[in-house]
């Protein structure tokens, strides 16, 4: 994260950890016409539009005060949404025996892309199961991990 983001973090994770949520990511970048800091938050069984709401207003005020951000932004809260890359410890916890998509810097065995399940993962690894093998992957390898929705 960046020096904004590593503030906002050390002053909303602990907020947002006594409602029961997960900060999972902070962006701060230019969008669409200014400056936008969001916060994007997590829990078990899903994230509300009141929870988001709810720590929106819990954070406003100390926000203010800490002033990590030298111009005028806008704040987002919001969840990950369904089809968030896996990230976090979390996600790869929330995911296991579930199917996932892969998507590799460099081929493994001439290919990029890989679906299947994923049976396990560890700080530097994960392993998917495909119909024909199990296979162990160095996260830093992958450009993109993402769960399968299906519907």
């Amino acid at each position: 994260m960046g020096k904004v983001a590593d503030a906002v973090y050390e002053l909303v994770a602990p907020i947002a950890e006594s409602m029961g949520l997960e900060v999972v990511e902070i962006q701060f970048g230019k969008q669409a016409g200014g400056q936008v800091l969001t916060i994007v938050i997590d829990k078990e069984g899903g994230v509300t539009l009141n929870d988001c709401s709810r720590l929106h207003r819990a954070i406003d005020e100390p926000l203010d005060e800490l002033d990590p951000i030298d111009t005028s932004y806008t704040l987002n809260v919001s969840s990950p949404g369904l089809d968030r890359p896996l990230t976090t410890p979390r996600d790869y916890k929330r995911n296991l025996n579930k199917k996932i998509s892969v998507k590799l810097f460099c081929p493994y065995e001439g290919k990029k892309n890989f679906e299947g399940v994923l049976i396990d993962f560890d700080e530097a690894t994960f392993t998917l199961a495909t119909e024909k093998k199990q296979i162990i992957f160095n996260k830093k390898d992958a450009a993109k991990v993402s769960p399968i929705i299906e519907f």
